[in-house]
Formats: structure tokens, C-alpha cells, sequence
């Protein structure tokens, strides 16, 4: 989600670690980037500063080609459509307002905004983010696509915008959020939606939802719609995702703090999440719904915040939320195997100054799909990382008992640790790093990459100083940070580096400069380590930054693709103005890459004109509103995309 750094929240006043403070010469060599020579035989040749350029060949099936790349680099430009290498093509699949494919109820999309909250209900939801393929029987030409729709642009979803108020209003933005599950199938050259499909689903903020692990019950989830703690109405700042091998998608609730309104004194618990008066403004909905008033329902908001598992095979499943992942503005879910066959989720937390965790199921993956895992995620151990300056980490349990997560620090049971996660890892010391984004875990060899977006806080007054993970002050570009468990995925030790620091060369700033070998960019964000092991890297730069300051060189979104073993980036993608280039995923042969575009045409202050809807954007329709959109990329000759 592009969002004002100035705006961003930031809650975490916690003073640890001391350790990760650069306080004296070695910590300062780190900073330069001097210990890559002593992780260089964890990470391959990359860390010791071997390079490759962009044009590398290959022929043969997806599993044979190698991580080499192949295309031909796009120049970074001021455009309005979408931009892709020669030889490939790119189709815009399913957009904002398009049928969601239910039978019999399949309500076409009024470019005016006149489309009813019944309608949009049955409709793709606004802000495409993250997004997963399911293959039907393994088929590249079949499948279920489901993806995330994370937030609204009022000024486009609605006629006159928020000029009036009306509860029916606020029925159409819930229902503008949430998930879609659609069917597609491989068409000639492209791909259409399968309409209807017995699979066709919306989720939405007022779907019914229950809520299981260690929290279900806990008193801070009890409310007067729902004595019980486990029956939640709707997920909604669904922004990254993650599948898991027994077939479903895991949906992230992120920047759930900006959807309530809070009170004049909030407590201390309210404030670690940014829960604050004034919060309520930006959508609106606590007017028409009071569950959204913090005064009426204190614990509404502790409701909101975890990873929320669909069933995408069946649309009249109820989506579970699973407290064991704990409480965070989630951003994604990477989700991978222990050699036993454990499941493993790695997950980031957008908000500066935030953590990195990770959680490790206590049984392994049954045979049998999610109805014989249907329990897997709801008994298992969650960690945060520490990021030592030595170029090593430690995974610290959040388990209630243990260290000081006790009873007389405010963790009388394992639910109080998972629904204040950010206090136990306070209490830890874990590593606050810069807005941890997507996740992901190189199938080859069980590297982890996360993407720390950026913190133009990082070293400002009262705020945190670089650290070894962190070593930019007013980091406004931002970094991808990898680690390699030492052992299995289970492991509690780790070493680390730095894939890379984002920047711009040309930018006075030394800490704006970055050390990219290939094409500039910043605000890396959207992250997936594909079958061959291509590192594709997508930018959330803020639509109020973009083109100007230090990104005066990238005036749009784009996305780009990385051998991690040799190092060069080149440039894949460029995104219409004013959108963020988000959601990845691909068919299992490689030969279909699904991209979201989010928000295209949108300001600088995030929300449109409803009297100029088409000012910044006019894609993909060329008429009526910019539309949030799928887009397939596929290769012109039938080959396998980057090669």
C-alpha cells in the first residue's frame, strides 16, 4: 500500500536493542557494508561482489533453465500504461467492478460509480494487492485466482465521493474490500475468467469469520456483538498474502489502526498500535457501523490484525483467523517446509520501527488437503528476529513464561502474548527495522528474503539510530534483507546480509545512493522468489514522492527481476501513473506471470476527485474511472517469462 511516509504509523517508543546501536568502530564498518566478505560462504557469490549483466539465454523446460535472465532492460519513463520487455505481452484480466462470477448475479460495472453496495458485493474489490494461482490437477492452463483488494479511493468509488455520508456508503466500501476468488483458464495466447464459476466468491469486511489458537475466547477479543471472542464480522487492508502446500490462501490484515476512531486518552495498549483519535477521518465507517468507535467498543480493534486462512475450493467455507501467527499489521505470509514436513510462515509487519517474526506448526502437513490440516495453524511456536551487528540473528519465542513474557509484565497467558505481540517483542528486543514488507523463501536454497520498504525516521529526533540491519539514516529508498537458517527452517540461529540498498546513484545524499548493480530503484516492496529461482521485486513509492526529491529519476512504479546468485537487477516492468506495482504469482510452468496493478491515477493525498476522476490516470479503460487490475504477462513465442 503507497502511503505519505509523514503519515505512516509509528507507535513503537520501545528502547531496545542496545546491542544494534552504532556505537563503535566495528558497528561502524558495518554500516559501510564491511562484513559481506564474512557471510560471503552462506550466500554464494553475490556477497562476495560477483555480478552478471541482464542478457544471459536459456532453452529448455521451466526446471531446467537456471536462474538466468534474458530480456532486454525497460527504460524507466513517465507513462500511463503498462510497459513490458520486447517480445512479451501484457493482458489486463480482471479489474475493480467486474463480475466476480457468482451464477445468476453478475452486475456490470457503472463507469459513473453508481454501482450499489449489493452490487459491489459480487464485484472485485478496489486496491488489487496480493495474490496467489491455484492450479487446477496441476495445470498450467487452469486454475483459481485469489487475491486481495486492500483498501478504498472514496473520491473514485462513489459518485460524489464523500462530499454526503450515508451508511449505504459505508456498506460499499466494506464490500469494496476484502478477497476475490476467481476461475481462469488459458485461452490461445491469453487468459479469460471463467464466468460463472461454482468457485466464484467475494469476502468482504462484513463477511462472518471465526477465530481459533490460543486467543479464541481471550477477554480482549469479547465484545457486546460477540460474548464468545471467536466470532469476527470481515477482514479488510488485506495487503500481502501467502498460499500453503494443503491448498489454501493466507489473506494479511495490515493497516487495521487507520479504520477506527480512537478516544482523547487512549491507554497504553491503544497507542502501541497506533489506535488514536482522529484515525476514524480517513474512511469513515465508525459514522454508520459503531463497531469502528474505540468509545462504544474498546475491544473491537484487537479483533483485527492477523492471518486470515480461506478455503478457496469451497466458497461456503468460513474463513478462519489464526491467532497462533499473532497480532501485526501483517503484510504477507511466506509459507515453506522443514524437512519433516513441518509448515513454516515467515511474516513481515508494515509499520516503521516493527518486527520480523516467525512461526513453526507443531505437527506436520498431512496428506489430504485443508481438511486434514485443517487445525495445523492453530498449534505451533512464533518468534521474532534479532538482527546481531556480527552478521548472525536469533529467532526469540514468543511463548508466554518464558524470559519476561510473565504474569507481572502484563502476559498472564499465551493470548496475551499473541494479541499483544508488539509488547512481547518489546520485551525481548527484538531488531525494529525499517517497514518489513513481503516475504519469501527461495525453493532452491531455503534463503529467506524480506523487504524492509523504507523509514525516513530512521536516526530522526527521539527515533531510533542505524543499526547493522538498518544502516541508513532518513532511509528513504529502503533494502532487501536475507537470511539462511542455520540448520533446517526451524532453526533459532540464522546469518544475514544485505541482497541490496536501494537507490539512486545520481542523488547527492550518500545514504540515498544505494550500491544497486543494474537499474535504479526504491521502496522495494512486493517480493517472490520464483521455481527457477528468479527474485522478482516490485516498488511501492509513495504517490505524494514519486518523480520528485530524491526519486526525481522514477516517476513510476515498476518491477524488476534479480539472479540473487550473481547480483544484476534489470528492470522488467513499468506501471501506469500513479500506481503501485504489487500481488505476484505465476502457473507452475512458468509461461503466465499474474501482477496486480493498485491504484492507478491516484494523488498525492490518496484520494481522487470525484469531479476528476481521470486527472492523474486514464488505465486501463481509457474512459470513465482508473481501475485497480490483474494483469497477465506472458511470452510472445510461449516460453518461460524472463528468460
Amino acid at each position: 500500500m503507497a502511503k505519505d511516509f509523514d503519515c505512516m504509523e509509528d507507535s513503537n517508543r520501545s528502547a531496545n536493542p542496545t546491542i544494534h546501536e552504532v556505537s563503535d568502530p566495528a558497528r561502524r564498518v558495518f554500516v559501510r557494508g564491511g562484513l559481506a566478505a564474512t557471510v560471503a560462504g552462506l550466500f554464494g557469490p553475490l556477497a562476495a561482489g560477483a555480478l552478471a549483466g541482464c542478457a544471459t539465454t536459456g532453452s529448455g523446460n521451466a526446471a531446467s533453465l537456471g536462474r538466468g535472465i534474458g530480456f532486454k532492460s525497460v527504460p524507466m519513463a513517465a507513462v500511463d500504461r503498462i510497459v513490458v520487455p520486447e517480445g512479451y505481452s501484457a493482458q489486463v484480466l480482471y479489474r475493480w467492478g467486474d463480475a466476480v462470477g457468482v451464477a445468476g448475479q453478475m452486475p456490470a460495472f457503472n463507469a459513473d460509480a453508481s454501482n450499489t453496495a449489493a452490487e459491489q458485493a459480487l464485484q472485485a474489490g478496489m486496491h488489487h494487492d496480493g495474490m496467489a494461482f491455484f492450479p487446477t490437477e496441476g495445470s498450467s492452463q487452469r486454475g483459481l485466482l485469489v487475491m486481495n483488494h486492500e483498501y478504498v479511493d472514496d473520491g473514485l468509488l462513489h459518485t460524489d465521493g464523500m462530499k454526503t455520508w450515508s451508511a449505504e456508503k459505508v456498506r460499499k466500501s466494506m464490500n469494496a474490500h476484502g478477497v476475490s476468488v476467481i476461475e481462469i483458464q488459458r485461452e490461445g495466447s491469453g487468459w479469460k475468467q471463467v464466468a460463472p464459476s461454482k468457485f466464484a466468491r467475494r469476502i468482504t469486511a462484513l463477511t462472518p469469520m471465526t477465530l481459533t489458537g490460543p486467543a479464541a475466547g481471550h477477554p480482549m477479543l469479547r465484545t457486546a456483538g460477540d460474548p464468545t471472542g471467536t466470532r469476527i464480522l470481515g477482514t479488510y487492508n488485506n495487503c500481502a498474502n501467502g498460499h500453503t502446500p494443503w491448498g489454501t490462501y493466507l489473506a494479511c490484515e495490515e493497516n487495521f489502526a487507520d479504520y477506527f476512531e480512537g478516544v482523547d486518552n487512549p491507554d497504553a495498549h491503544q497507542r502501541r498500535w497506533g489506535i488514536r483519535k482522529g484515525n476514524g477521518a480517513k474512511y469513515r465507517w465508525h459514522e454508520h457501523d459503531e463497531r469502528f468507535s474505540v468509545a462504544k467498543h474498546p475491544n473491537e480493534s484487537n479483533r483485527y490484525g492477523w492471518v486470515v486462512e480461506i478455503d478457496p475450493q469451497d466458497p461456503a467455507s468460513t474463513p478462519i483467523k489464526r491467532s497462533a501467527l499473532g497480532r501485526a499489521a501483517h503484510e504477507g505470509a511466506a509459507t515453506a517446509l522443514t524437512a519433516d514436513g513441518r509448515a513454516v510462515v515467515y511474516m513481515g509487519e508494515d509499520s516503521r520501527f516493527e518486527y520480523i517474526y516467525k512461526f513453526v506448526s507443531r505437527d506436520r502437513v498431512k496428506p489430504g488437503g485443508f481438511a486434514a490440516n485443517r487445525e495445523l495453524l492453530d498449534h505451533g511456536t512464533l518468534y521474532v528476529a534479532r538482527f546481531d551487528v556480527d552478521g548472525t540473528g536469533e529467532w526469540m519465542p514468543l511463548v508466554q513464561g518464558q524470559g519476561p513474557l510473565t504474569v507481572d509484565k502484563g502476559f498472564a497467558n499465551q493470548g496475551d502474548v499473541l494479541i499483544k505481540s508488539r509488547q512481547a517483542s518489546d520485551a525481548l528486543g527484538a531488531t525494529k527495522m525499517d517497514r518489513p514488507e513481503w516475504t519469501t523463501v527461495d525453493p532452491i536454497t531455503k534463503e529467506v528474503y524480506c523487504t524492509l520498504t523504507n523509514n525516513s525516521n530512521r536516526g530522526g529526533q527521539g527515533q531510533a539510530f542505524m543499526d547493522a540491519a538498518n544502516p541508513r539514516s532518513n532511509n528513504t529508498m529502503g533494502q532487501i534483507i536475507r537470511w539462511k537458517e542455520t540448520g533446517d527452517l526451524d532453526a533459532t540461529r540464522f546469518a544475514w546480509n544485505h541482497l541490496v540498498l536501494a537507490g539512486d546513484p545520481k542523488q547527492s545524499r550518500y545514504e540515498a545512493q544505494g550500491n544497486i548493480k543494474g537499474d535504479t530503484f526504491g521502496s522495494p516492496d512486493g517480493l517472490l522468489v520464483d521455481a527457477r529461482g528468479v527474485l522478482w521485486i516490485q516498488t511501492d513509492v509513495s504517490t505524494s514522492t514519486l518523480g520528485k526529491g530524491e526519486y526525481v529519476n522514477l516517476p513510476n512504479n515498476q518491477m524488476l527481476a534479480c539472479d540473487p546468485t550473481k547480483g544484476e537487477i534489470c528492470r522488467f516492468l513499468l506501471g501506469p501513473a500513479g500506481c503501485e506495482v504489487t500481488g505476484l504469482t505465476a502457473t507452475p510452468d512458468l509461461k503466465s506471470l499474474f501482477i496486480n496493478i493498485q491504484h492507478p491515477g491516484e494523488p498525492a493525498n490518496e484520494r481522487s476527485d470525484p469531479e476528476k476522476p481521470l486527472a492523474i490516470s486514464k488505465w486501463p479503460d481509457g474512459a470513465g474511472r482508473p481501475r485497480s487490475a490483474t494483469v497477465v504477462i506472458t511470452k510472445n513465442d510461449g516460453g518461460v517469462i524472463g528468460t
